[in-house]
């Protein structure tokens, strides 16, 4: 895609909004509860990457725990799109990361998860001045830009497709062994692999205990409810437990 300054100024716009640096990676963890918005991860098919909901004030995702955690970040980016910046937004189920041009709002949103997640100015900070022409970054650039932002492979490659700093054959080539290259180089692989399932994050379960608490729901819908986010609140820790 040639660039589209539209979508790079609200993904621009939307970290200086949010406080978020020019430079700076966003953990998603911290960033979601601050947002407002609710995340649940769970286990799902592999063409279903997430799904968004906004109503008035409340914001709800949730996240295919079966995929990549770097593919999960990107999906959340993608679906703040749908929560932040696209008008009129109520729902939306997504296969994000695709670029798919034959559905516009969900390209849209895959170029915002790339502004806001690898924005220019910072991509190119990272890479050395003699690989900054077509074809000539090194792969342990590329695997320390990904660790640095948190972004999948792909994505990266995408968006140095788009910035002409490489074609499709060395988008092909560094597609494939993505976890061995990083276990070469001696990084963590956690963010090559599927993870999270059963994390919920943002404020559920205060809200169903808030409802128990006042009498609105009975204890078995409150024990039920927060088992569908998979917590037992039968068998709770010890209650004298303390931290060391």
């Amino acid at each position: 895609m040639p660039n589209n300054y539209f979508l790079q100024k609200e993904a621009s716009d939307f970290r200086l909004r949010n406080g978020i640096g020019a430079c700076e990676p966003i953990r998603m963890k911290s960033w979601l509860p601050k947002l407002g918005v609710m995340a649940m991860f769970k286990p799902m098919s592999d063409n279903f990457s997430g799904m968004a909901i906004k109503h008035s004030d409340y914001k709800f995702i949730i996240i295919n725990s079966n995929h990549r955690v770097s593919k999960q970040h990107f999906t959340i980016a993608h679906e703040f799109y749908h929560l932040f910046v696209q008008k009129d937004f109520v729902y939306e189920v997504s296969n994000a990361g695709n670029f798919d041009k034959k559905n516009k709002v969900e390209y849209e949103a895959d170029w915002f998860a790339a502004y806001l997640l690898m924005p220019e100015e910072c991509l190119l900070s990272l890479i050395p001045k003699d690989e900054l022409s077509k074809n000539k970054i090194e792969l342990t650039t590329i695997i320390k830009i990904e660790q640095y932002f948190a972004c999948s492979r792909r994505a990266l490659l995408i968006r140095l497709d788009a910035m002409g700093l490489i074609d499709f054959d060395k988008y092909e080539k560094y597609t494939t062994g993505v976890v061995r290259s990083a276990e070469l180089l001696g990084y963590d692989t956690t963010l090559y692999k599927p993870g999270n399932k059963g994390l919920v994050i943002g404020d559920y379960g205060a809200k169903a205990k808030k409802l128990f608490d006042n009498g609105i729901i009975s204890e078995s819908h409150f024990i039920s409810l927060m088992k569908d986010i998979g917590k037992d609140i039968e068998n709770l820790a010890d209650d004298n437990e303390q931290e060391e």
